[in-house]
This record gives C-alpha cells, sequence and structure tokens, in this order.
C-alpha cells in the first residue's frame, strides 16, 4: 500500500515504497492533478513524465516522438542506461525505415503460428525444470530451478545457441539490464555478447542451410544475400536474447507473488484452469515490469493533453502507469483475473511494440498452466519481508522465490 506520509517525489524514476509490487504512488496523484507533468533525471535534465493511457497510447503511435538515443535530448535513467543504449544499435531504438527494415527480417519469427510450434519444447522442458524443483524439495528457490533456466533455454534452443553458453549470456543479459552497473561494464558485456554470438553465426555459416534455428535462418536469408552484416545479425540476437531472457523470467517470478498475495484469485485459477489466458493478462497488466522502457524525444513541436511538448524535449509515456489508469481499468489497484477489458501495454504500442508477445505469452501460458497441476499446495516458504526486489533495473524482478508444497 502506498504510504501517504511520504513526501511526493519529482525526481524521476521514482523510488518505490516498502512494497515494490505496488507502483509509485506519484503516479496516481499526477495522472490526476496534472498528466503531462515536468520530473527531474540524475543528470539534472528535464522530462515530461505522461501518465494517462490514452496520451501515453498517443506519444507511443506518434512518429513525432523518436526512439532513437541519438537524437538531440534523448532521456536516460541512468549512467548505465545510457551506456547500455549506446552498445544496443539495433532496430528497438531505431525509427522508421531503418526500424523497419530490420523488424522485419524478424517479423516471421514471431509469427503466432509459427511460435505456437514451440510448445511441445517449452512443455517437455518445463516438466523437466520441475521435476528438478521436486527433487531439490520444499524450501527450493523457484527463481533460481525454473523461472530463470525456462526462458533462458527456449531462446537459446530458439536462436541456437550452444547450451555451453547459456549461463554466461544469461549473466551478461542481466548485467545490461542493471542500473546500478558501471557503464564501463555495460560496454564490456556487450562488446563480449555480441562477440560470442559473431562467433557462433560465423560457426554455424558452412552448414546453415540444414539448420533449423533461428540464426541459420538469418544466415540464409539476411546475411548470405548481403542485406544484413554478421555484426548486425548479433546484435539483433542480444536483443533477442536479452528481451526473450530477462522479462519472462521476472514475469513468472512476480506472476507467481502475486498470486500467493491474492489466494481468492489462485483458489480461482486452480478451480477454472481456462482463466490461466485472463490471468496471464491480468499479471502482464498489474505487474508491468519493463517500468522504464518507453524513452522518446520530440523532433518537432507537439502537443500532448493540451501541454506544448518542443522539439528536442524528452518524454516518458509511462506504461506502468497507463496500466493503472482508472478510466480504462475499473478498480486497477485490484488483481482480478476475470477482469473482462484489459487493453494493457504490458508490451508498449505502435511501431515498439514487443515483437517478442507471442513468445512470452506462451512461455508464460504454460508455466502458469503446469505449476498448480503439479504443485496444487503451493506456496511461499518465507515471510514476505524477506522477499527482495530490483526496482533500480529496466525491468523489475524478485531475486529469489523460496516455495514449498
Amino acid at each position: 500500500m502506498y504510504d501517504e506520509a511520504c513526501p511526493v517525489q519529482t525526481q524521476f524514476p521514482f523510488k518505490r515504497g516498502t512494497d515494490a509490487l505496488v507502483p509509485p504512488r506519484e503516479y496516481d496523484i499526477f495522472r490526476r492533478a496534472e498528466p503531462v507533468r515536468r520530473v527531474t533525471l540524475w543528470n539534472g535534465q528535464n522530462a515530461w513524465l505522461i501518465t494517462r493511457w490514452q496520451d501515453v497510447r498517443e506519444v507511443l503511435a506518434n512518429n513525432t516522438f523518436s526512439a532513437d538515443p541519438d537524437k538531440p535530448g534523448y532521456p536516460t535513467t541512468s549512467p548505465a542506461r545510457g551506456a547500455e543504449l549506446k552498445a544496443r544499435k539495433t532496430f528497438i531504438n531505431m525509427d522508421p525505415p531503418e526500424h523497419t527494415r530490420l523488424r522485419r527480417m524478424l517479423t516471421r519469427e514471431f509469427m503466432v503460428k509459427r511460435i505456437g510450434q514451440l510448445r511441445p519444447m517449452i512443455e517437455e522442458l518445463l516438466q523437466e525444470l520441475l521435476d528438478d524443483l521436486e527433487n531439490k524439495g520444499p524450501g527450493a528457490d523457484l527463481v533460481a530451478l525454473v523461472s530463470k533456466p525456462l526462458p533462458a533455454n527456449v531462446i537459446s534452443t530458439m536462436l541456437g545457441v550452444p547450451q555451453s553458453d547459456f549461463a554466461r549470456l544469461g549473466y551478461l543479459s542481466a548485467l545490461r539490464n542493471d542500473h546500478s552497473s558501471k557503464p564501463e561494464d555495460i560496454k564490456a558485456a556487450a562488446e563480449e555478447m555480441v562477440g560470442r554470438l559473431s562467433e557462433i553465426i560465423d560457426e554455424k555459416t558452412p552448414n546453415s542451410a540444414a539448420g533449423e534455428d533461428l540464426l541459420s535462418r538469418l544466415i540464409e536469408e539476411q546475411i548470405k544475400p548481403g542485406d544484413l552484416s554478421v555484426i548486425e545479425a548479433a546484435r539483433l540476437s542480444a536483443l533477442l536474447y536479452i528481451a526473450g531472457h530477462e522479462t519472462t523470467t521476472n514475469q513468472i517470478g512476480l506472476g507467481m507473488l502475486t498470486l500467493f498475495r491474492n489466494p481468492d484469485q489462485l483458489a480461482k485459477l486452480k478451480a477454472n484452469p481456462e482463466l490461466v489466458g485472463p490471468a496471464v493478462e491480468e499479471m502482464l497488466r498489474y505487474v508491468t515490469l519493463t517500468h522504464l522502457n518507453s524513452a522518446r524525444v520530440a523532433t518537432a513541436d507537439a502537443v500532448v493533453a493540451g501541454q506544448l511538448i518542443r522539439a528536442g524535449e524528452p518524454v516518458y509515456p509511462n506504461l506502468a502507469a497507463a496500466n493503472y489508469d482508472p478510466d480504462v481499468f475499473k478498480c486497477p489497484h485490484d488483481f482480478d483475473i476475470n477482469r473482462a477489458e484489459n487493453p494493457h501495454m504490458a508490451f508498449a504500442y505502435g511501431v515498439h511494440q514487443c515483437l517478442g508477445q507471442p513468445l512470452a505469452r506462451l512461455e508464460l501460458m504454460v508455466f502458469f498452466s503446469e505449476i498448480f497441476k503439479r504443485f496444487p499446495t503451493m506456496e511461499l516458504a518465507v515471510s514476505e519481508e524477506q522477499i527482495r526486489f530490483v526496482t533500480e533495473a529496466q525491468t523489475l524482478s524478485v531475486l529469489e522465490l523460496p516455495v514449498r508444497w
């Protein structure tokens, strides 16, 4: 719950209260009083924070607001984030037409039908991880044994990364997302990651025609025809690895914690497993873990909710704030798996809407369909006060989740 005694923050990102699952109360305060509001960033730069669902959607759909960190005025939330953006150099932080060219190379890979073909592999992998959890016994950490390895193994297998690289690439992914990392460590991690993925691409190239993984198809369809360089392909792969690993890992852990905190909703899900789809969507809305993912800068003067935003001014159309807008979501602070209308923007909106959302949804659906079938009495093995969160990172997360059954 909110601590009403605390002063209103104006330094962004806002620190969360004692309950890290609850978005900062400033989102609700500003949405009511000043939905387009100036805030101060770590380096003294001012930015516009946008908190209403309709306004966030409008900005994300408007090409006047650029996602390119090389544009003058583009904001960052920490020195580490600035270093990561400089190191990334791929379509997620590009504007059309270059964004369109690179994203189109991957669109077919993430179509719902193709992703659906991965279900048997994901289900088999999950059962193996749940076996490990059961063998470890009550008190085992669900994050370490299930929610981390599941997405990491899925994206690695999808890409065609050797299993011997899973752990190291996962570590580098987490380091690059951590806002407390040193900029020089971010740069080194990015270089190592892209370097290793470039080596893997080179190793695959002689036999890529026979390959059935995403990297082999990129080699055949994009690199060999000359439409994509090896370094560009390695950067694309690094982005997919980071996005496909960190986000789903964290959503599983936070989703489980949310269910444990809401036993009435957990009981509904156990009694009616067909609610798993709406339950996953509500988890995505309720814990919008990509809470700092929407930085933009205006490339021309624009008006949002009556407020003039001048060219060169930075903007944060905040996804977490939008997903708690009471004009769109009835009783937004309630976790309700029966929510009938749920047009959340956990995967953003517009041309930069998350490409990998079909994969994320499938992994979450498989996990939450199976976990309580296998462990119907599963609950937290520690008090909630002992749960440790990571809030100063690009994605919200929980470090451990000890469970018993």
